[in-house]
């Protein structure tokens, strides 16, 4: 699990969006709506694309780290005193 540590949110996202597309793909295949009536998974193409989208929104976006002022305290309001 170390190697996920070192890559980049776009290598992640990446990485789940290929995932996602063989997710997509493998519902395609073995669930697809053989009458042809279904909008997402008549077409493989389609229910490949929609796994993709699935993928990459599934991870998390980076979290954001609280700024400290120059005397230690974070520099939020409810810190303040008025």
């Amino acid at each position: 699990m170390e190697f996920l540590k070192k890559l980049n949110l776009w290598q992640k996202r990446g990485i789940a969006s290929i995932l996602g597309a063989a997710a997509g793909y493998a519902y395609y295949y073995y669930i697809g709506c053989v009458s042809g009536t279904c909008a997402i998974t008549s077409n493989p193409y389609i229910s490949t694309g929609y796994g993709m989208i699935i993928g990459a929104l599934l991870i998390n976006t980076p979290k954001t780290e609280k700024k400290e002022d120059s005397n230690g305290t974070n520099n939020t309001t409810a810190d303040k005193e008025i």
